[in-house]
């Protein structure tokens, strides 16, 4: 009998969103200390300018902010040490093909519980020009207008 998978956000990168096009996504799991994990699940992450980049065969996850504990002690952790990313050879190979061609970057993307294990999203992504941003937001814009419309004449 099948269980369901029950996936909890905790955080996301929406800028990622707006200064990449994402074109492959991968789960990873994620190293953490203690009062990092308690950190986590109460939601004080950032991972605006979180990215991923792969050392001497394994992922590592830099820039990417856990807020101290604030019941922690002295035992606490740093708030934008490097953490590692727990993810197949076979996965960390396509991730260190696909960076290897030009202009392609490693980006967090979201951070979420997965039956109580806490998993990190990495996405393949290329830069956004500024036309392509541009096009973007209009785009959502003029979607934004015609769904106000077609509501307004349902009225």
């Amino acid at each position: 009998m099948p269980t369901a998978i029950e996936e909890k956000v905790l955080a996301s990168n929406r800028a990622a969103y707006h200064n990449y096009h994402i074109l492959d996504k991968y789960e990873a799991g994620i190293a953490l200390t203690g009062t990092e994990v308690k950190s986590v699940l109460g939601g004080r992450v950032q991972l605006k300018e979180g990215y991923v980049a792969i050392r001497d065969g394994e992922a590592w996850l830099f820039n990417a902010h856990i807020s101290p504990y604030a019941h922690g002690n002295r035992e606490n952790h740093e708030p934008l040490r490097t953490r590692k990313l727990l993810l197949h050879r076979r996965e960390l190979a396509r991730l260190d093909e696909a960076i290897a061609k030009d202009g392609m970057t490693l980006v967090a993307t979201r951070i979420y519980l997965k039956n109580r294990h806490i998993k990190i999203e990495v996405a393949i992504a290329r830069g956004k020009k500024l036309y392509d941003k541009r096009e973007t937001e209009l785009r959502r814009t003029v979607e934004r207008e015609t769904r106000a419309q077609l509501k307004e004449r349902n009225r």
